[in-house]
């Protein structure tokens, strides 16, 4: 899995975008979601495996997002609490999945996954993650994905670092298996 890591230059001028928002400056807001749509649709995707339910969950994400962000006293952590936000809203889409699958009972393969068209360890990789739970999806997304580190990831799902840490461990550790076919 390619790694997608923002520099440092990207990162400190997400803050100023930020802080530019929260100043009343008209277009900050515009330049920031251009930045951050194409991220949070890659993980949202990711997450759901559904465009349209990625399109709808970032919708709502941004939303939340905009009625937010001057309560975020901290403009660094912008990263870790867009992608909170972001997790939340998968997060609800995937257990109101979960509950009218069992209420249809339609006896699909929850786990199975569209095939996509590309390079065939792009698909060995996403069906991998498809088998993980959404908690240790949600964290090699965001680890190994969007680059955000332990302590971004705990923020963002709402866990203590060391969950994190171990859900990111076992994550690579059930990649592994799935990726060598054992």
């Amino acid at each position: 899995m390619q790694a997608v890591t923002q520099t440092q230059t990207d990162r400190v001028y997400d803050e100023l975008l930020v802080t530019l928002i929260k100043a009343g400056e008209a277009g900050a807001a515009e330049r920031l979601a251009a930045r951050w749509q194409p991220r949070l649709i890659r993980v949202a995707r990711r997450l759901l495996r559904d465009d349209d339910q990625a399109r709808e969950a970032v919708q709502e994400a941004w939303t939340g997002i905009c009625r937010g962000w001057h309560g975020l006293s901290d403009p660094a952590k912008f990263p870790a609490w867009a992608f909170g936000i972001l997790h939340r809203k998968c997060a609800d889409r995937i257990r109101h999945e979960q509950r009218s699958r069992a209420r249809h009972d339609s006896g699909a393969d929850p786990l199975a996954l569209p095939v996509m068209a590309g390079a065939e360890d792009h698909a060995a990789i996403t069906q991998a993650l498809g088998m993980l739970s959404p908690d240790h999806r949600t964290a090699a997304i965001l680890y190994f994905g969007e680059g955000l580190t332990l302590a971004e990831i705990a923020i963002a799902t709402g866990v203590p670092t060391g969950t994190a840490k171990s859900r990111i461990f076992h994550a690579r550790q059930r990649l592994k298996t799935l990726l060598k076919g054992d």
